[in-house]
């Protein structure tokens, strides 16, 4: 080796060393206070609501009215302890998992699929759980999906910068992802959770610098899709379609359509300021999955249009703030992170008012922070914690 090569090699390991360095001095920075506080005081809010529209269901189900309080709560603290243990590591580390995860989340989907080993679990015609096994709790797939797709999206997207606009390295590769995964869950079904990763897969897609003439063309077949579904053309879940055409037809009273009236029933009840926290009447058995995915029906109920239109104006400023750390990131890969997990927080807010409302088809889908469900809400605390740890590195204003 000559002189020369030997002091290349020395420039090349310090200059290595320098980056390693400000990566390690860019860690030890503050978190975002106002992120943080936003999602403490969502997870605290949406602990208050969940006992107060769980208590009778509790009650009438295991004999105890903090049973789903009590569980929520535990998973709520484990997954704060995972949001400051994950906030506080070095984002870059994450680009090593980001493979597995995805491929592992593909295996689970499989896996939930497959009859006869005792894995799946069936609910209101849908297979979407892998159900407990010893001290491991039931969880969806689905969830860990979601983070798959963000987390290796942001890592391969970050790496091809000018290559996005080609439609071999930009479009292909992730279509293809996006649509083993779509396939997969649309079999369970779960045709809400396909909506919501299609929709973050393709916000990255169009960060990440892809042409706008395939943002155009996803669009419109989106556009397209949705009205065959309103006009009929595609059959699948017809009777939704119906029910949402017309919610209060006399038809639907006390069938499919009776979850949809109930919900309305408890919106209108609420008025301006609701009856009260803790005094909805509709949780009291006559709401389906009223501490679930229609939990915001009680919200409006029990706080009117005033509590419901704060409790929204947070999950705004949430959302708002975590596109303001991604606009801020130290490189392509946090801001995609960050993008990753605000879309889909965001996405999933409007979905499940949207439905509750009947803004659009019941699909199923859950709150964020409110709706019951212990790993759920653990991975999405995981997952502010991603965003936290990419507003430690932001450059200094």
């Amino acid at each position: 080796m000559t002189k020369e090569e030997r002091e290349l090699r020395a420039q090349q390991r310090a200059r290595q060393r320098e980056v390693e360095n400000n990566a390690r001095e860019a860690a030890r920075g503050p978190l975002d206070v106002p992120y943080l506080l936003l999602t403490l005081l969502l997870t605290g809010v949406g602990l208050i609501m969940l006992f107060s529209a769980s208590f009778p269901s509790a009650y009438y189900e295991s004999g105890n009215p903090a049973y789903y309080f009590i569980r929520q709560a535990i998973f709520a603290a484990l997954g704060i302890v995972a949001m400051f243990a994950i906030g506080r590591i070095n984002y870059e580390r994450y680009r090593g998992v980001s493979r597995i995860l995805l491929f592992f989340s593909i295996a689970l989907l499989i896996l939930v699929l497959i009859p006869g080993i005792g894995t799946g679990k069936v609910t209101h015609g849908a297979q979407r759980w892998i159900r407990a096994i010893g001290p491991l709790p039931q969880f969806q797939p689905s969830e860990v999906a979601k983070f798959g797709v963000i987390l290796y999206f942001a890592d391969s997207i970050s790496k091809k910068m000018e290559r996005m606009r080609s439609f071999r390295y930009g479009i292909l590769p992730y279509a293809a992802i996006l649509g083993v995964i779509s396939v997969l869950m649309l079999l369970e079904p779960h045709f809400s959770g396909t909506v919501l990763i299609l929709g973050i897969g393709a916000t990255m897609m169009f960060v990440g610098g892809i042409q706008l003439f395939w943002v155009g063309m996803g669009a419109g077949g989106a556009a397209l899709i949705g009205y065959a579904f309103a006009t009929g053309l595609i059959k699948y879940n017809s009777s939704r379609i119906a029910i949402w055409l017309d919610p209060l037809n006399p038809e639907f009273m006390q069938g499919k359509g009776y979850q949809t009236r109930q919900s309305l029933l408890a919106i209108g009840s609420g008025g301006l300021l609701g009856v009260g926290l803790g005094q909805s009447r509709q949780k009291f058995m006559y709401l389906p999955e009223e501490h679930n995915d229609f939990i915001f029906s009680i919200v409006c109920e029990e706080l009117g249009l005033i509590g419901a239109t704060l409790i929204m104006a947070l999950f705004a400023l949430l959302i708002l703030r975590g596109y303001w750390i991604a606009l801020h990131a130290r490189d392509r890969f946090g801001a995609l992170l960050a993008v990753g997990v605000t879309t889909q927080v965001a996405l999933q807010v409007f979905l499940n008012i949207a439905v509750v409302s009947n803004l659009i088809p019941n699909t199923g889908i859950s709150l964020p922070f409110f709706s019951y469900g212990g790993t759920a809400l653990a991975i999405q605390l995981s997952e502010m914690g991603v965003v936290l740890s990419v507003s430690r590195q932001m450059p200094p204003s």
